[in-house]
């Protein structure tokens, strides 16, 4: 499942000038800027015209002054990974990178994803969601057995999550994650490695795995630790490989995403794959697994840029 199909474009101006979404409102907007600088240099090197607009304020502008062609996406978060920007994109008639509205709405939505999922037969922890008129902690409590991962239902790059060993910390776990999403979730650790199935126009590259020493993958972790240690190859029975690249593209056709994505999710210890979460704008900073995979596969960052912008076509 690692070949990649051949580019569809090779003249940089068949792509018109490209309007780099990046930054925005949402806690996630640091890494966004970051890894469209990377894009940004790579837009340079391969001769693609492009302006970069921090949030969708100028770009609109832009939009309906003709001067922009296309949009390539990297606003992480609520707002530009949520539906929000393929919406209006759609309304504007201008192509987007990525996934369209129902994917990404439903992939931002970390319930509703465990829903579908679970719904064809695709593994995923069980839950309880917390938060303003759902359960209380006496039903997380009851349920399930320590340690337990309280995460907003709407947020990506691990932040406002908390591994709580047991009920005295509870409470200020959900408090903390509900600044960042009105819904929270509670599910139980699984005792596994954690692995991440990059896919490009329904390819999934090669697996990577994770190791690192602070508790788990946080937001430290993923962007700033040098101390995170990357598995690519990640060392599994090939036929294994194969097995958890298919699940991984089920899981990721299951809530409509397209283009390009990532998929989440923990092997436990009788290599059975549960399932976390799929990001359809994943990070592009230089400590980003999209890329990192591509490159076992002979795609370098300006490739893989490239093909990503393909998927507006």
């Amino acid at each position: 499942m690692n070949a990649l199909s051949a580019m569809r474009v090779s003249d940089p101006t068949d792509f018109g000038m490209v309007g780099l979404l990046v930054g925005g409102e949402s806690a996630e907007r640091e890494v966004s800027i970051d890894g469209g600088a990377a894009i940004t240099r790579s837009f340079d090197r391969s001769g693609v015209w492009h302006e970069v607009f921090d949030g969708t304020e100028h770009l609109f502008e832009a939009i309906q002054s003709r001067r922009i062609d296309r949009v390539f996406n990297l606003m992480h978060g609520p707002g530009g990974e949520d539906g929000a920007i393929q919406g209006a994109c759609q309304l504007m008639n201008i192509p987007l990178t990525g996934s369209d509205v129902l994917g990404s709405a439903l992939s931002m939505d970390k319930v509703r994803t465990k829903w579908v999922l679970g719904h064809n037969g695709i593994s995923t922890t069980p839950f309880v969601v917390t938060g303003p008129e759902q359960v209380g902690l006496e039903a997380v409590i009851t349920r399930f057995k320590w340690p337990v991962f309280v995460k907003p239902a709407g947020l990506g790059s691990s932040i406002g999550i908390s591994k709580v060993i047991d009920e005295n910390a509870l409470a200020s776990a959900i408090e903390l994650a509900g600044q960042y999403s009105p819904d929270v979730i509670v599910e139980p650790a699984v005792i596994g490695n954690e692995y991440f199935a990059g896919v490009i126009d329904r390819t999934v590259l090669p697996l990577i795995r994770i190791e690192t020493p602070r508790e788990f993958y946080d937001y430290e972790a993923k962007y700033h630790s040098d101390e995170t240690r990357y598995y690519c190859p990640a060392g599994l029975d090939p036929d294994l490989e194969v097995f958890l690249q298919e699940e991984s593209l089920k899981a990721f056709d299951a809530v409509h995403a397209t283009g390009w994505g990532r998929v989440d999710f923990i092997l436990d210890e009788d290599n059975t794959p549960w399932f976390l979460e799929i990001n359809t704008v994943p990070g592009m900073t230089d400590h980003s697994l999209v890329p990192q995979a591509a490159e076992v596969i002979g795609v370098g960052f300006d490739e893989l840029v490239w093909r990503i912008l393909e998927t507006s076509l």
